[in-house]
């Protein structure tokens, strides 16, 4: 706890000359749940309608093969915080995390239960600067001694450990997340307004709103005439769930209410909106749900390690940020933390992301380099634990069933389709020996044999199946 005080002091002084450093940008970052990378319209979706985010991707950037650092909420928004993998923190589940197959061979690998106070969090390193941090909505990182107010923030507004609310509407929410509201109000609106109030009482000094929405996660709930809206509109083959697409419209509208508060105030020109999510879409059943979306034409969805769990939607606007531009390299969550501190002036400690501020800026790319994921678990969508490596257009999935693997050129073959580890050997022990080795240095948890393993019934039991929903 000392190293918090340390830093409470010197974000006191840095705030005391804030003044005389007016040119420090703002950061608005909104952090969506479960939206897939195909469920904007600038994104190639034709049933969704997302106006406000498509105009924000004209006037700035939009990654093509931008990837969340896991296929599940809890270890991306870690990743993000922190700057580094999941692996590395200890957080490579959903919080607290479960073993939803009693007879599958493996138990999943042990999960941290919070992200750890020792770690340098993004308003840990944008406070010397002189910014003062806002937390609006999901936190699910830990108990109370880690919230959000615990972590850099000064603010907290609804982030417990909790990682899903029991209704959108109020009073149904009740104390999750902890927020009064007005009888009927909606969750996504009622977060916006309070992320406004942030930035109005902070627009003099340089801020940090970190606004990660429950949204669109289940249960899956939308205002009645945005939900008959979509009813009346012809469906897409694949996308086609009105309610979903209520939601979606319903988050659009918060990014335009948060953009047209910053243009109200004065603050566009120096603020930086990033817009992201914590993994692919809800493609597969849960919670005794249908699938809501579709990631088409990426593979799977949240909870797997194919491209339609990972590879997530990513829109940046701010200052010097190129507008209109497409990029295709690819990133990750891990590298949030260095680019927003690069971008305010500062130099971040020892993260495993890289600044993608040059990037952002003349379109730079760093250099070469692969991304790695690890989720030793079984998911609630039916996924299976695996590691996975990018190194350039190709791609390599270990499961840790059998220690087989499949390897994909994303170049030629974005949706998965063509595994080429048979005709390919050496490329699979040369990127197997590399997953490996960065397991290794990560210090990696792995599942273990399962002693009730049956492979008679090894596909029964999954608990969702056979219980009702929270």
């Amino acid at each position: 706890m000392q190293r918090r005080n340390f830093l409470t002091t010197l974000a006191g002084a840095a705030v005391q000359g804030a003044a005389a450093t007016p040119s420090r940008p703002n950061f608005v970052f909104i952090l969506m749940d479960d939206l897939g990378w195909a469920d904007l319209s600038c994104y190639g979706s034709r049933y969704y309608e997302t106006p406000h985010l498509d105009r924000l991707a004209k006037e700035g950037v939009r990654f093509t093969n931008a990837y969340a650092a896991a296929p599940v909420c809890s270890p991306t928004r870690a990743s993000i915080m922190a700057g580094k993998y999941p692996a590395r923190l200890g957080v490579t589940n959903y919080l607290p995390g479960g073993h939803p197959t009693p007879y599958s061979k493996l138990i999943g690998a042990p999960t941290t239960q919070q992200l750890a106070l020792e770690e340098t969090t993004i308003p840990e390193a944008l406070a010397p600067l002189g910014y003062t941090s806002g937390h609006v909505g999901k936190w699910h990182l830990g108990g109370p001694e880690f919230f959000p107010e615990k972590q850099g923030f000064s603010v907290n507004i609804g982030g417990t450990n909790s990682g899903m609310p029991a209704s959108f509407f109020y009073p149904g929410w009740g104390k999750n997340p902890p927020i009064v509201g007005e009888p009927g109000e909606y969750l996504t609106e009622r977060l916006t307004k309070e992320a406004i109030r942030f930035i109005e009482a902070n627009q003099k000094n340089p801020f940090f709103l970190y606004l990660p929405h429950y949204a669109v996660h289940v249960p899956i709930e939308a205002k009645q005439e945005l939900i008959e809206k979509y009813r009346k509109k012809k469906p897409g083959a694949l996308q086609n769930d009105p309610i979903y697409a209520a939601m979606i419209q319903h988050m659009d509208e918060s990014v335009g209410q948060i953009s047209a508060a910053l243009e109200r105030l004065g603050l566009t020109k120096n603020t930086h909106l990033i817009f992201t999510s914590d993994n692919g879409g809800l493609s597969a059943p849960e919670w005794k749900l249908k699938p809501v979306t579709s990631n088409s034409p990426m593979r799977e969805g949240k909870g797997h390690l194919y491209e339609g769990g990972i590879r997530v939607p990513l829109i940046v606007r701010g200052p010097g940020v190129q507008r209109g531009k497409t990029i295709d390299t690819p990133v990750s969550s891990i590298d949030h933390l260095a680019t927003l501190v690069d971008l305010a002036g500062g130099t971040a400690g020892k993260t495993d992301g890289v600044s993608l501020a040059a990037l952002l800026r003349k379109g730079h790319s760093p250099a070469p380099r692969d991304h790695f994921w690890h989720y030793p678990h079984y998911s609630n969508q039916l996924g299976r634990p695996a590691s996975a490596i990018r190194r350039g257009h190709l791609k390599l999935i270990e499961f840790h069933e059998d220690s087989h693997a499949e390897l994909y050129d994303l170049r030629s073959d974005p949706s998965e389709t063509k595994d080429l580890s048979r005709a390919q050997p050496e490329t699979v022990r040369e990127l197997t020996a590399s997953l490996h080795q960065w397991r290794d240095s990560v210090g990696a948890k792995m599942p273990t044999p399962n002693p009730n393993y049956d492979p008679a019934r090894e596909g029964e039991g999954y608990w969702w199946k056979t219980r009702s929903r929270p």
